[in-house]
């Protein structure tokens, strides 16, 4: 990790940085995070790293370990698949609204199709975090074109595990080409206006990739 600018919304940065590690597994599970260390590693003081630790600790993302430290904890498989339940049927449902506006909404229409364009340029040595990244936005890109807020404020909270679970399958290079075949499945349809198959198609995209995370944890489990 670089040293970060000392700028008035560290906190948010240390975070931000602390998280993206955390995703892209340069801080893998059971890590131990020492605060000096991890301070120094950025260019900061402890004390915005104190914070943000005790944000991602608060989201379930670190857990307190010994006398004033923390690790990363491990993503339950179990957990995982409740969450990609809850996540298809949100996704549906922003599928079909998406659909229902995608001839009227020349913005929301833009920027879906903005981000079809960036996820056509992945290829085998693009960065791991840059697919997460690219994956949400496709994601996010949906959830603005379906016109109601409370979609992405209730599935807000849980994008920092959703994310952690993408790179247990988006590290394998043929899921990479399958994950965004369906995407471009699911916007043929949202922008066609096909509400009923684009909801087909969000659901369904949701619930391989739940049941896909679910096999990898699980598999790893076994074999630690």
């Amino acid at each position: 990790m670089i040293p970060l600018d000392p700028l008035p919304n560290l906190i948010d940065q240390v975070y931000a940085r602390i998280l993206e590690a955390i995703t892209d597994r340069s801080l893998p599970p059971g890590h131990r995070i020492r605060q000096s260390e991890l301070a120094e590693k950025l260019g900061v003081s402890r004390q915005p790293v104190s914070h943000a630790l005790h944000l991602l600790h608060w989201q379930g993302l670190v857990a307190e370990s010994g006398r004033r430290g923390f690790e990363v904890t491990r993503l339950d498989p179990e957990r995982i698949r409740q969450l990609y339940e809850v996540r298809g049927a949100i996704d549906a449902l922003a599928a079909k609204l998406a659909a229902g506006r995608a001839k009227t909404d020349a913005s929301g229409r833009a920027q879906l199709e903005a981000a079809l364009q960036a996820g056509r340029s992945i290829g085998k040595d693009t960065p791991l975090s840059r697919l997460i990244a690219l994956d949400v936005d496709f994601h996010s890109a949906v959830y603005r074109l379906a016109g109601n807020p409370a979609i992405e404020e209730m599935i807000a909270p849980q994008w920092p595990h959703m994310r952690r679970s993408m790179a247990t399958v988006l590290a394998e290079l043929d899921y990479r080409e399958r994950a965004w075949a369906e995407h471009e499945a699911i916007a043929a349809q949202i922008l066609a206006g096909n509400a009923r198959a684009a909801e087909t198609a969000a659901l369904a995209h949701a619930q391989t990739a739940g049941r896909m995370t679910e096999e990898r944890l699980r598999a790893t489990d076994k074999a630690a």
